[in-house]
This record gives structure tokens, C-alpha cells and sequence, in this order.
């Protein structure tokens, strides 16, 4: 009697079930703390897009006959010194942030994995010499190498992006220069570049997809920290300037009048915490999804 190897072999679907995204939307289900980062990331990406038929006023419409005017239902959070509705404005200012974000983390993901790829593939000199520079930048403090490189330029938002996207490259040429490290050595990799892969078609094929995890969770992490980052540059002047409505820059004209009309600064720097909380709380549950050493799986 002949066993055939279909009664042996299990089949994909077994092997594969449940399946992975089925176990990740599970594992976030059951996680309070990233529901409720999912939840605020949600609402801030539905203000932002909206925010030109949400806001009640124009961001940007100066009216001195309202100005420094407490919340009511007129103003939900008040006006500022030149009588523009801080609300609106906030609203407006959560969809600035957002890009900047986006702006920032696109360039410093890109440079870091053409960067670090090419410093952890090729070695050698190569890698001297981009990981020299690398740690040049690394040897200033983030935010004061940002507030000098924005001094260094004129004042303006797009200017406090490149200065906080060139600040944040190397941690990202780090990360994908290591993972590359490891991974070109594994046998599928040798097997390749036996066949006769050449270099580039072995970083694409082989050694990049299995970089990209730990890089999404990096900026998952990291969009906090840009937004935060872009909004001190322009709390001191660096940054968005008069009238953008840029959170950071709300702060920093309102901040003199905290004392008698406290709205002024705190409702802005009140999205900002609600912000970065959110992308926060998502963050450090896509880490933990992603991570086979945080992972539990579901009873």
C-alpha cells in the first residue's frame, strides 16, 4: 500500500494559518494602547485633510476687533493676538505637521538606505568613509545641529525640514548599514552571487526587502520626534514663519502671553502632545507586532 504525499506534506494554508496579517490585526485588537494610538492618528489624518471644510474661520483672516478673546462658543479656543481663531489655525497647523513629517522621514529614510546599503555592500574604503561622516553628524546633539544648520539658512519651514531631514539621515544609514552587514552573508544571498546576480540586483532582490521592517518601525517611531523636532526650530524663529499657521511657531508667538491669556499658547502645544502621543502609542505597538521577540501569539 503506497502513502501518497499528499497525506504527508501539509498544505500552504496550513502552514501559513492564521494567516500573518490576521495575527497582526488580532495582536492590535487585543492591545488597548495601540487602539487608542490608531484611533488619534486616524482622527489627526481626517482633521488634516479636512481642515479646509472643518475649520470655522480662515486661518490666515486677521480681525484686531477679536483679538486675545477667551474660548467660546463663537471661538471654541480662543483668538489670538491678531484676532484669528486659534482653532482653525490648529487645525490648519496639524496638517503642516503632518507633512513635514512626511517630507522629513521620506528624504531621511532615503538617503540613509542608499547610504548605509551602499556602505554595508560594498565595504572597504566605501565604508570608512561613509561611516566616518556618519559619525560626525552623530557626534552633535540633534537639535543643536538642526538649530545651526537653520541658522546657517534663512528662516523658513522648508529650510527647518532639510536642516532636521539632514540631522536624521544617519541614524537610518546605521540601521540598514548593519542589517545589510548581516544579511549579505547568509547562504540565499552567496547562492545568488553564485548564479551570477550582479551587486545591485542581489541589494534589491535579496538584501533590502529584508531591511524594510525594521526601518518602518524606526520612523513609525521617529514621526514624533520630526514633528517635535520641526516645531522647537520654529518656536525659536527658525522655522514656519508669520502667518503660517505651524503649531511650534503658535507656541512661540503666544508664549508671552501665557500669563493673561493662557489659550494663546496652550491649546496649540495641547495637538502637539495629543500628536505625538498618538503616532507614539502606534509606534511602539508596530515595533512589538513586528519583533518576533515581543510577539505573543493569540490564545
Amino acid at each position: 500500500m503506497t502513502i501518497s504525499s499528499d497525506h504527508i506534506l501539509p498544505t500552504m494554508q496550513e502552514i501559513k494559518a492564521p494567516s500573518s496579517l490576521r495575527r497582526l490585526l488580532r495582536a492590535i485588537y487585543r492591545d488597548r494602547l495601540a487602539m487608542m494610538g490608531i484611533l488619534i492618528v486616524l482622527v489627526t489624518l481626517i482633521v488634516a485633510f479636512s481642515a479646509p471644510w472643518l475649520a470655522p474661520y480662515d486661518p490666515l483672516e486677521v480681525n484686531f476687533s477679536e483679538k486675545l478673546l477667551p474660548p467660546s462658543t463663537a471661538h471654541l479656543l480662543g483668538t489670538d493676538e491678531n484676532g484669528r481663531d486659534i482653532l482653525s489655525r490648529s487645525m490648519y497647523g496639524i496638517r503642516i505637521s503632518l507633512e513635514v513629517a512626511v517630507v522629513v522621514l521620506s528624504v531621511a529614510v532615503t538617503l540613509g538606505i542608499v547610504l548605509g546599503g551602499l556602505a554595508g555592500f560594498v565595504g572597504g574604503r566605501v565604508d570608512d568613509i561613509l561611516m566616518r561622516i556618519t559619525e560626525m553628524f552623530l557626534a552633535f546633539p540633534a537639535l543643536v545641529l538642526a538649530l545651526a544648520i537653520a541658522a546657517a539658512l534663512k528662516p523658513s519651514l522648508n529650510n527647518a525640514m532639510l536642516a532636521v531631514a539632514i540631522v536624521w539621515w544617519p541614524w537610518y544609514a546605521r540601521l540598514v548599514r548593519a542589517q545589510t552587514l548581516s544579511i549579505k552573508q547568509l547562504p540565499y544571498v552567496e547562492a545568488a552571487r553564485a548564479l551570477g546576480s550582479g551587486g545591485i540586483s542581489i541589494f534589491v532582490k535579496h538584501i533590502l526587502p529584508n531591511c524594510i521592517a525594521p526601518v518602518l518601525v524606526m520612523a513609525s517611531l521617529d514621526v514624533g520626534f520630526t514633528i517635535l523636532m520641526t516645531a522647537s526650530l520654529s518656536f525659536v524663529g527658525l522655522g514656519a514663519q508669520s502667518p503660517t499657521p505651524e503649531l511650534g511657531a503658535m507656541i512661540g508667538r503666544g508664549r508671552i502671553y501665557m500669563l493673561d491669556q493662557w489659550w494663546v499658547p496652550t491649546f496649540p502645544g495641547l495637538v502637539i502632545f495629543i500628536m505625538i502621543l498618538g503616532v507614539n502609542l502606534m509606534g511602539d505597538s508596530v515595533r512589538d507586532l513586528l519583533d518576533p521577540r515581543f510577539y505573543r501569539p493569540p490564545r
